[in-house]
């Protein structure tokens, strides 16, 4: 129906639909059989409907995804033929700096040209429209089962747009951090020992970490080994209790932040939310202060039980050993 409808109005320039189909011929199967294709075609199909006079614009966004998704052909290497030795090879006088094969040989400036920066944003342009029309359209029950739900378009979409944002500052040769509360690094200085600081800040500061208090006593025992610390067990024991409830508290309050400030739609930019109920309601003010008091003591409660399990597991691996050079 679109290519029907793009053939009327297009009868002035005739090339327009060839070129059309060999971008659709040039496109990988997968793609061609994928909702996202199907999506952008009903939005293209319906958007010429209503504008006859940017039928142009429509089959340039079509022509910009389907090239995208271009499927990328291997050509065949072929072995070079052999250089012929000269017997007598004559001096070569000095090239000249006008030269042409002096100019050819200059190095390229670094990044990427104006071309391909204004197609990697004309095409994030593209999918964040498709993003867009995809959180306003209403999902039923029926199509959580299916693997081209909703959310798994916009889930797709969202990842081919972070590596065109990378792409893109590759080519611009700029940082891609974005400024974000979760990008900021936290600095650790709760202990009295360099060492140990420099390697529980080096731990919490990988992508996607949250650690847990084995994981912070492991780090300080690789830290006393390491610069022969001289560090009791039970004094990494109590650092590493400590340092657990720091650190889970710094990342919390960082993720919270970071979720603060990014999270939210466009659906609900016109939303106001009004005041904190607790803020009027003094009875509730002192339900969540009693159920903060809780969390925190019980918290403490598993950090206490947790670190028992391990004293007793490692007096239970010493007895056996002991039972071992005894037999």
């Amino acid at each position: 129906q679109f290519l029907e409808l793009c053939t009327r109005l297009t009868e002035e320039h005739p090339e327009v639909i060839p070129f059309l189909s060999s971008r659709h011929q040039k496109a990988s199967p997968e793609f061609l059989s994928s909702a996202e294709l199907r999506n952008v075609l009903s939005r293209c199909l319906s958007r010429v409907r209503t504008r006859h006079n940017k039928v142009y614009v429509y089959i340039n966004e079509l022509c910009t995804v389907l090239k995208a998704h271009t499927l990328r052909r291997k050509l065949p290497l072929a072995s070079a033929p052999p250089v012929p030795v000269p017997t007598s090879p004559s001096p070569q006088p000095p090239a000249s700096p006008s030269s042409p094969s002096a100019s050819s040989s200059s190095p390229r400036p670094p990044g990427g040209s104006k071309r391909q920066i204004r197609y990697l944003e004309n095409l994030l342009r593209v999918y964040m429209g498709e993003i867009r029309r995809l959180q306003e359209r209403e999902l039923d029950l029926a199509e959580l089962d299916s693997e081209d739900s909703t959310y798994l378009q916009e889930s797709r979409l969202k990842r081919k747009m972070m590596r065109i944002f990378e792409r893109l500052c590759q080519l611009k040769q700029c940082s891609s951090l974005t400024g974000r509360v979760i990008e900021q690094r936290i600095q650790y200085r709760g202990t009295r020992y360099p060492e140990v600081n420099r390697r529980i800040e080096r731990f919490i500061n990988r992508p996607e970490v949250f650690p847990d208090y084995t994981d912070i006593l492991k780090v300080i025992q690789k830290a006393s080994a390491r610069h022969s610390l001289g560090l009791a067990r039970r004094q990494m024991e109590s650092m590493a209790q400590d340092a657990f409830r720091e650190v889970g508290n710094r990342l919390q309050e960082r993720r919270h932040l970071d979720l603060v400030y990014n999270f939210g739609s466009h659906l609900t930019d016109q939303y106001r939310p009004g005041t904190d109920p607790a803020l009027v309601d003094p009875e509730l003010a002192k339900r969540l202060r009693r159920n903060r008091t809780v969390a925190l003591t019980r918290l403490d409660a598993v950090i206490s039980r947790f670190a028992q399990l391990q004293d007793e597991s490692e007096e239970e691996e010493r007895g056996r050993k002991r039972a071992a050079r005894a037999l």
